[in-house]
């Protein structure tokens, strides 16, 4: 059975990767930095000068922008929530197919080497074996805003770009405190963690959550997959014929516990993997060269 919890805006906006947010605004992560710094006068002044003096009209902006950004989480927090829905799964592997709750995941493995003598990487290798007869666990999340958040501030173009570039930080930020909450509370697998958000966003704890569209999950049409397990509708998500996921600024992926669980990229693939992935898809060929085009040898 899925769990679903909604946030408040105020309860996830100090899960927000601000790095990412700052990069979609043309600001390189130097700049992003403004986010730790303490709200008073003096130490926004003193933020300032410590760039050259050719770099601190740029700065300025960053803290402007940080400012007005703050304004409208306070603004949004009056109306609306980011919602998540996750799934702990009985899961084994089976070659590079991941068996979750009985619905099998064709997954693709490494074709390029991430270190010399390193091995090539799938997602099952995370799992335990269906050989070994042991039933393991794998997660399974989506995470959205608000439909509505959508259309707000439609003929005022920077409010509505503010409001955009927020969300796709919100819906991230919610997916960093569930999963935080399932390490240490549902799945309880990490029950002594005790982190400092900073550590959070990079990703100091034990295992990986993988997104759709991951380098390690590049096929966008595993959303109809998930979408069979979580039923995403609940939380407000739709998914369009090719997969994409509406709202927009919505994620969803799988959740693992593996010690030694770490993020790749499938990179390259040929033709005779795409072929035994389009085999274990029960799809054409044709029909997974459309989702796996940016992974495909030249």
């Amino acid at each position: 059975m899925s769990t679903i919890v909604s946030y408040k805006i105020h309860e996830v906006s100090p899960y927000i990767n601000w790095i990412y947010f700052f990069h979609a605004w043309g600001f390189q992560p130097r700049f992003a930095a403004i986010a730790d710094i303490h709200g008073c006068d003096v130490c926004r002044a003193s933020w300032l000068t410590s760039f050259p003096e050719e770099e601190r009209p740029k700065a300025s902006e960053a803290m402007q922008l940080f400012k007005e950004a703050n304004r409208m989480l306070n603004l949004l927090d009056e109306d609306f929530e980011v919602k998540t829905i996750f799934k702990l799964c009985q899961a084994n592997s089976q070659d590079d197919n991941l068996i979750l709750d009985g619905i099998t995941f064709p997954l693709l493995r490494q074709q390029a080497k991430k270190r010399e003598g390193g091995p090539f990487l799938c997602l099952s290798d995370f799992v335990r074996p269906l050989s070994s007869g042991i039933t393991d666990t794998v997660g399974a999340f989506a995470s959205t805003i608000d439909a509505d958040m959508e259309g707000l501030y439609e003929k005022d173009p920077y409010k509505h770009l503010l409001v955009q570039t927020l969300s796709d930080r919100l819906a991230e930020a919610a997916t960093e405190k569930m999963h935080e909450y399932v390490r240490k509370e549902v799945w309880g697998y990490a029950k002594e963690e005790n982190l400092t958000i900073p550590e959070l966003l990079v990703e100091k704890y034990q295992g990986i959550r993988p997104a759709v569209g991951y380098p390690s999950l590049p096929d966008q049409s595993i959303n109809f997959l998930l979408n069979d397990l979580l039923d995403m509708r609940q939380i407000g998500i739709s998914l369009t014929e090719n997969g994409a996921m509406y709202p927009h600024a919505s994620v969803c992926g799988l959740m693992f516990a593996h010690p030694a669980s770490e993020y790749f990229s499938v990179g390259k693939i040929g033709e005779d993997q795409l072929l035994n992935y389009a085999t274990r898809r029960g799809k054409s060929v044709e029909e997974m060269r459309k989702f796996l085009a940016a992974n495909l040898q030249d």
